[in-house]
């Protein structure tokens, strides 16, 4: 289980819980939601081959030497994309109807003035350009958790979600290194 502080203090875990076939035998996940050690909502279902091709994402967008470096020199700003939604999960019904929650992560850039020390004729001071992560969670209730991450923070914590679903898998999510093409998603060995 993976978790996070919030903005409001208030703790946000996320468990994958593996979906099984008619056999029983687990082959992908879906994420159970809780805040402050309480169940707050179930979603992405069949969700952990995409968290880990995320995963891969974002360690690559971090890398030195990346697409990245030459636009943002600090790691902690390097997400993959431009401004936007990285990823939404939410809660779905047979019927298609949601209402069981949502988990999204929106990639946000801030510009902040950072005034100077005046010495002299020193400039007044500079404008300082983020980047943050947004991961927002709504709960069947309706009320909603947001935590503010580094690209550090965001890679830490889905890697540790990817890490969590294969354990309780049983199996590693293999993909291409160079596509979207998963390579049977999960492989585990059926009974017979």
């Amino acid at each position: 289980m993976q978790g996070l502080r919030c903005v409001d203090g208030s703790y946000l875990a996320v468990n994958p819980v593996p979906c099984r076939d008619r056999l029983g035998v687990p082959y992908e996940v879906t994420l159970d939601l809780y805040r402050d050690g309480v169940p707050y909502g179930t979603v992405g279902e069949r969700c952990g081959w995409f968290l880990a091709r995320m995963a891969r994402v974002i360690a690559d967008a971090r890398a030195d030497g990346g697409p990245l470096a030459g636009d943002w020199p600090d790691p902690e700003d390097r997400f993959p994309g431009g401004e936007g939604e990285l990823f939404a999960f939410r809660y779905r019904s047979r019927g298609d109807v949601v209402g069981g929650g949502e988990l999204r992560c929106q990639v946000r850039t801030m510009s902040s003035w950072i005034p100077a020390r005046r010495r002299g004729r020193a400039p007044l001071g500079e404008w300082r350009v983020t980047r943050r992560a947004y991961l927002e969670a709504w709960g069947t209730s309706g009320v909603g958790l947001r935590a503010e991450l580094t690209s550090g923070r965001l890679a830490a914590f889905v890697a540790g979600l990817v890490g969590d679903a294969e354990e309780r898998l049983g199996a590693r999510f293999e993909m291409e290194r160079n596509g979207n093409v998963v390579n049977g998603a999960v492989r585990v060995s059926r009974p017979r």
